[in-house]
């Protein structure tokens, strides 16, 4: 038997979204995918689905879904919690574990804590592919349920589901470190002192963030003026920060296009892409520069710590409950003596 997921309110720009579409860039479609990709790849995790399966991305909490047909299994990522009503109960569910709606219950994911979004995953998800991804680019209407964002009465269908619900035995930390970048490819279109700016001041991330990129408001960048404003068009990738006429950066995230007629003065690393991708309007940064050889280790450092999380995933303890394979563990019943014996 299937079981079905009801989009009740998708809240803001809940879209399907996996790893991604790689490969295409140089024909123009960009990659598009999760903007936490490690998040997903936990959420998955946490349900025994394939690392990319799809799952559902939302922004800003208020995502309302409800099981249909057949209990189903769901997983949650990201700084949040949510609310479960049964027929029962209702009840606080916290983040990073999974958890089971029978028909009819609902789950509403409540205000992000940290950040600006969060994932959750459906066990046994069913999602068409478009170009080799279910991840939804609306721009460009590719992916997920006809290449829109989710709207309400939306349905998902996955496979039945009931065992043992998960979590995380310990959730990724937060990072308030420098966010790291590599410069160039175009970093000579500025002066000394923009480069000095851009590695020492804080920048803030506007209101003008998406998932095609994240403008930054900070003391404005200058252009070389024998140099100008603007390059003949070139590749971008995800992590790409141009700089405008106007002096404030603008990196590029999973949905920027392929190709820009900016300078770009850096770019991100792809182990800090994702810290920067999540960060609500508001929150401040700043860059550190690195070199390629040290961005490839940090790639390498942030794989081995998602691993690490994945490993550690265990039965679901629930607060206040007792943890009988942590007491069988410490051998806390041993030397047991009879007070009889004289």
């Amino acid at each position: 038997m299937s079981a079905v997921l009801e989009i009740v309110s998708p809240g803001a720009m809940a879209s399907i979204q996996d790893l991604g579409r790689n490969g295409l860039r140089k024909v123009g479609v960009p990659r598009a995918g999760a903007l936490a990709a490690g998040w997903l790849r936990l959420a998955n995790a946490l349900l025994g689905n394939e690392e990319d399966a799809p799952a559902i991305e939302f922004f800003a909490g208020g995502l309302l879904v409800r099981a249909l047909e057949a209990p189903l299994r769901l997983a949650l990522a990201g700084h949040f919690s949510a609310e479960l009503r049964t027929a029962d109960e209702y009840r606080r569910v916290d983040s990073w574990r999974s958890v089971t709606l029978a028909p009819g219950d609902t789950l509403r994911c409540t205000a992000l804590a940290d950040g600006r979004l969060g994932y959750l995953a459906l066990a046994g998800i069913r999602v068409a592919q478009q170009l080799g991804s279910a991840s939804t680019d609306a721009r460009a209407a590719l992916g997920g349920l006809d290449g829109r964002l989710l709207a309400p009465g939306a349905r998902l269908t996955a496979a039945a589901c009931s065992g043992d619900e998960m979590m995380l035995k310990a959730s990724p930390a937060a990072d308030a470190s420098p966010i790291r970048v590599v410069l160039g490819p175009q970093d000579d279109y500025f002066d000394e002192a923009s480069i000095a700016r851009l590695l020492s001041e804080a920048y803030q991330v506007s209101s003008a963030a998406d998932r095609m990129g994240v403008r930054l408001e900070g003391r404005p960048l200058r252009h070389r003026p024998e140099k100008g404003v603007e390059i003949t068009s070139d590749a971008t990738v995800p992590g790409s920060i141009q700089v405008p006429g106007q002096g404030q950066p603008i990196v590029l995230l999973a949905d920027g296009q392929t190709a820009g007629g900016y300078p770009k003065i850096a770019t991100v690393i792809s182990a800090d892409l994702p810290r920067l991708a999540v960060m609500a309007p508001g929150q401040t940064l700043h860059f550190a520069a690195v070199s390629v050889a040290a961005a490839e280790l940090a790639a390498r450092a942030h794989e081995a710590a998602l691993r690490a999380l994945i490993a550690g995933i265990g039965p679901l303890a629930e607060p206040g409950a007792i943890d009988l394979k942590a007491i069988y563990d410490a051998n806390l019943v041993s030397g047991v003596v009879d007070a009889q014996v004289r």
